[in-house]
């Protein structure tokens, strides 16, 4: 039987993931091509032939999204497959339209078909939309897994934008290690926190490879998602935040509504700063989507050291990148602390932005007078070092999960926006992790 030549649509994350899984060793399937989107500079690379398995000994080429219908009719592609995070549910159906229009199917695969299965117990913590609080909520679930005896380590989900051979399987015990591995400003903010708090963190390409390392150092693997993916393993306790500031999104995005669905435990963060009646919308929701979860709600407490030195002051503000971006979140945690302390004024930094960062702020319109973290390349860093420099102001309000001073060299003086997440009901997530250890005595602990 000929094999069917397949597409597939991603964004240097879970497309990898699915393709080692699904299509890696598999001759029933000729994959073509990746095609890549939200992140610059993936296109125009290789997947590498060490990763892509003895079926592909020139490894498989990584094209522009945009160029979709050449790609399909130039390779004679039969099926189409949609493999990255969110996106909304109008443009994942426009995606779909021209991809049926040219004659070719258009596959969505399910999380039971893509997720490894573990020999220890999985926590995984997920999410409706980019943007909406797990880190911080990764880190309390690692917290409390260690009070109750566990021995944690973290996966995260992929952001391999530099060599992907030598990005197969990564390991991070100290902060260091950042640099061993030439980590991105994006992936610093994901893996830093963790380890200042002790926590080894696993990610790379290979997630099968990396499932095998990590057991042999935990009773317990934490699955820390990215944007609203699913978890790449099959989980023993299900975690999903949803954001009361997007109201509706739960049930907007792809695969966000697929969590939400399968959520256990359902956090409704950021209730001390969002609207009560958008609280109460995403409530209805969740009641409505899945009844049998346990509901929990938190604040986001937002503080910075030294509040005196905001108010009154012209600040730049400068925000967590993806949650700006295809989050689409017009402001985050760094603007909340600028108005709760006082600043006069929210400088507009659109005027000096430079390189990649005004092409930044030309694709996404909503943002306005906030910049955001950037940097998925050391060209990148560069020309977010330079906008920051260019911009007047008397202050750089710093609210990215890492210190950005320790990365970029600032001409004027910076403060760090810090937020961390805090139970607002009971039985909260510290009983939810309570029970779940009691039901696996023995398992693990």
């Amino acid at each position: 039987m000929k094999a069917k030549k397949i597409l597939i649509l991603g964004a240097a994350g879970r497309d990898f993931h699915n393709f080692n899984v699904v299509f890696r060793g598999n001759a029933e399937y000729n994959v073509v091509g990746f095609t890549a989107t939200q992140i610059p500079g993936i296109a125009d690379r290789r997947y590498p032939a060490e990763l892509a398995g003895s079926l592909y000994p020139a490894g498989i080429p990584i094209f522009e999204e945009k160029d979709l219908e050449r790609l399909i009719d130039q390779h004679e592609v039969d099926a189409v497959v949609f493999s990255y995070s969110d996106i909304s549910h109008a443009n994942l159906m426009h995606l779909a339209s021209r991809v049926v229009t040219t004659g070719a199917d258009f596959w969505l695969l399910s999380s039971e078909r893509t997720q490894l299965k573990a020999s220890v117990p999985v926590v995984s913590i997920c999410a409706v939309r980019t943007g909406c609080g797990k880190s911080p909520l990764g880190r309390l679930v690692t917290s409390e897994l260690k009070r109750e005896g566990w021995k944690p380590v973290v996966v995260r989900h992929p952001m391999p934008y530099g060599d992907l051979a030598a990005q197969a399987v990564q390991r991070f015990a100290v902060v260091d290690d950042l640099d061993k591995h030439q980590c991105t400003i994006e992936e610093r903010e994901e893996y830093e926190p963790h380890l200042r708090e002790g926590t080894i963190v696993y990610a790379g390409v290979d997630y099968g490879r990396i499932l095998r390392q990590a057991e042999k150092e935990a009773d317990i693997v934490i699955w820390d998602g990215g944007n609203n993916d699913t978890p790449f393993y099959a989980s023993d306790l299900e975690i999903v935040v949803v954001d009361p500031h997007r109201p509706g999104h739960e049930l907007a995005y792809y695969p966000g509504e697929v969590n939400l669905r399968r959520a256990d435990v359902v956090v409704i963060n950021k209730v001390d700063t969002a609207a009560p009646q958008d609280v109460e919308t995403v409530r209805k929701n969740v009641r409505a989507c899945n009844p049998k979860a346990a509901v929990v709600e938190m604040a986001c407490r937002v503080a910075v050291s030294a509040p005196e030195l905001i108010k009154g002051r012209r600040v730049l503000v400068v925000e967590d990148g993806p949650t700006l971006t295809h989050g689409e979140m017009p402001y985050g945690a760094g603007v909340v602390a600028a108005r709760q302390c006082g600043a006069a004024e929210l400088v507009d930094p659109r005027p000096f932005a430079v390189g990649s960062i005004r092409g930044t702020y030309e694709r996404y319109g909503h943002l306005t007078s906030l910049l955001p973290a950037m940097g998925y390349s050391a060209m990148q860093c560069h020309e977010l070092e330079e906008t920051i420099n260019r911009v007047p102001c008397d202050l750089v309000l710093v609210a990215t999960p890492i210190d950005l001073g320790h990365l970029i060299k600032l001409n004027k003086p910076s403060l760090r926006v810090t937020y961390e997440v805090e139970d607002l009901t009971h039985p909260g997530m510290a009983e939810i992790l309570v029970r779940f250890t009691k039901e696996r005595a023995g398992v693990g602990v």
